[in-house]
């Protein structure tokens, strides 16, 4: 792998993400939010797939763009671009709406970087980790991605944008239907969400070339290391325990060994099992 534009930053992201409240959600949180925007998140609890979420009567989202919006755009990811080499996950940064994933009562925040609250004590990523994560998976074109938890749907978007094959789960019923609408309405039909044990993953879709998952177990969940790729596969995940630091770590597979590169603590949610 090679070293990143972002890589001399691993101490002090370290530390920023260290600090931060362990109520934070799924380990955006490089930097504070603003007075006023809550960072309080209940865990993404993940379950066996069954009926299909219910359909919300108003959709609480701004889907048209505009030229202030893509100024907004243009200006945060400009605010992150020198820590990400990757012009493609950049290009993938600036062509989704993030301001479509989030309730309207937040788009004079949308491009800030740092989570919003979407409701049912989630929030959507702050986009720098977004970017980072994106690149660590060193996507190519036609590349499978499995995601778990796709929360908002935002980084299930940036995924769409850099390969043809995604797969998402969701627990949340009401958020998998919001996001799944908003995914709909903005064209990304190469994302396909579900309801299910994220731990377990989705082997029906295996093998895949990259796992990116949004909440920490306290160890290596076995069935996703068996879901990569066995040649090139690789996973990136943080892993630790509830409401203490955690580490993010990029895991690779290369036939029949697994390899594990620790990257930087984290603060994220624990991923709950089904029925817990």
């Amino acid at each position: 792998m090679r070293g990143p534009a972002w890589a001399w930053l691993l101490v002090p992201l370290t530390l920023l993400v260290g600090c931060a409240s362990p109520a934070t959600d799924r380990g955006e949180l490089l930097t504070p939010p603003p007075a006023g925007a809550s960072a309080t998140a209940s865990p993404t609890v993940t379950a066996a797939a069954s009926e299909s979420p219910p359909i919300p009567v108003d959709l609480d989202r701004e889907l048209a763009d505009s030229d202030d919006f893509r100024r907004q755009r243009e200006a945060l990811v400009s605010s992150f671009s020198s820590l990400i080499e990757d012009e493609r996950v950049l290009a993938a940064m600036r062509a989704v709406p993030r301001h479509s994933f989030v309730p309207t009562s937040q788009l004079g925040a949308a491009y800030a970087d740092h989570p919003l609250p979407i409701g049912y004590g989630q929030t959507i990523s702050q986009p720098s980790l977004v970017a980072l994560m994106t690149e660590l998976l060193e996507l190519e074109p036609g590349d499978r991605v499995l995601e778990i938890g796709t929360g908002s749907g935002y980084q299930a978007a940036i995924l769409g944008e850099l390969t043809a094959e995604v797969y998402s789960v969701e627990i949340v019923p009401p958020l998998a239907a919001t996001a799944r609408l908003v995914l709909d309405a903005l064209g990304y039909r190469n994302v396909v969400t579900d309801r299910r044990d994220g731990y377990l993953g989705w082997p029906e879709h295996a093998p895949y070339d990259a796992i990116i998952v949004t909440a920490a177990p306290d160890h290596l969940p076995q069935p996703l290391v068996e879901q990569l790729r066995e040649v090139g596969g690789r996973m990136v995940i943080p892993i630790g325990p509830v409401g203490d630091v955690q580490t993010l770590w990029l895991v690779t597979r290369e036939g029949g060994e697994t390899r594990m590169e620790r990257l930087l603590d984290v603060l994220f949610v624990p991923l709950v099992r089904g029925g817990e």
